[in-house]
């Protein structure tokens, strides 16, 4: 049994070299996640902005966010965020009101369509900010969300 787990591990690790030899995975993801890690602890909406590199992001009508007027209730708020900005990168979903405002991020390929749809918690009623990093600026919109039911132990 030991030569079996052996052989085993040496093709594993075989493997995993030659993935990382030919480009298919690269370190980038975790140090990436490192330098997003202060964004994603800030506890106030300037601070997460800032955190992320968007403190003067600018007003845009081509940054669409659709979103409820009302939740019901505030475990599940969905939200859907377009991009019409030429050379789109990164999407961040921001709650203001939420312990940690910055709730999600998406990074895209110069292939993908810029558009997400996800489902986010809301402890209470709060401005709902769309952040796009597009062509290496910043861009925004935002929007009230009433929540009846606390999502956020609520």
């Amino acid at each position: 049994m030991q030569r079996r787990e052996v052989l085993k591990a040496g093709v594993g690790l075989g493997v995993f070299g030659a993935l990382v030899g030919s480009g298919f995975l690269q370190p980038r993801t975790a140090h990436a996640a490192r330098q997003m890690e202060n964004a994603f602890q800030a506890k106030k909406l300037d601070e997460a902005l800032q955190a992320l590199g968007a403190a003067n992001a600018t007003e845009s009508g081509d940054v669409v966010l659709t979103a409820p007027d009302i939740a019901e209730n505030g475990a599940v708020v969905p939200m859907e965020i377009e991009s019409k900005l030429p050379n789109t990168e990164a999407i961040a979903l921001f709650i203001e009101k939420n312990p940690n405002p910055l709730s999600a991020v998406f990074h895209f390929t110069s292939d993908a369509l810029p558009r997400v749809k996800t489902r986010v918690k809301m402890g209470q009623s709060s401005d709902v900010v769309a952040v796009v990093k597009a062509g290496g600026k910043y861009y925004m919109t935002k929007k009230e969300v009433k929540v009846t039911l606390g999502g956020c132990g609520g």
